[in-house]
């Protein structure tokens, strides 16, 4: 069976007040729709993608968030061009959120490669790329037999 992408990713953020003003400006910004804001849990979908942002548990509000644990790495929006991977450099530079990795070509993930890298006010990674055609998506494409997943 082949699957038809990912339907829809739920992230646990310790600082929910904080965080949530974040993701409501930039899941608006890429136009997705709210379909549930309440108490602790806040959903948007577009983009054939959903989005959920929850509050963690009292017990976990404590701990900070690290890429190289066990769980989340980082995750990625992909965009329709390069002016787009611009555009959102030019939004999230207001958001007042630590930017990682400005706009560049990597194309040792696949050719034509544009990605941005930042994180939330919680410290998880959110990258966003732009790659021609199918890129990696495309079963044919040979990758790199190493990649570096330091950043």
């Amino acid at each position: 069976m082949q699957i038809n992408g990912i339907a829809h990713i739920q992230l646990t953020v310790k600082n929910y007040e904080k965080c949530l003003p974040f993701y409501k400006k930039l899941l608006h910004f890429f136009e997705m729709t709210p379909i549930l804001d309440g108490d602790g849990f806040y959903y948007c979908v577009g983009g054939k993608t959903g989005i959920a942002i929850c509050k963690a548990d009292k017990q976990f509000q404590n701990e900070n968030f690290h890429q190289n644990r066990s769980g989340l790495h980082h995750f990625c929006f992909r965009l329709r061009s390069r002016e787009d991977v611009e555009a959102l450099y030019q939004f999230v530079k207001k958001l007042d959120v630590k930017m990682i990795r400005k706009p560049q070509e990597d194309s040792h993930w696949a050719p034509g490669y544009y990605s941005i890298l930042f994180e939330d006010p919680d410290g998880i990674r959110i990258e966003a790329n732009y790659v021609p055609g199918k890129g990696n998506l495309d079963p044919t494409v040979s990758l790199p037999k190493k990649w570096d997943i330091s950043y």
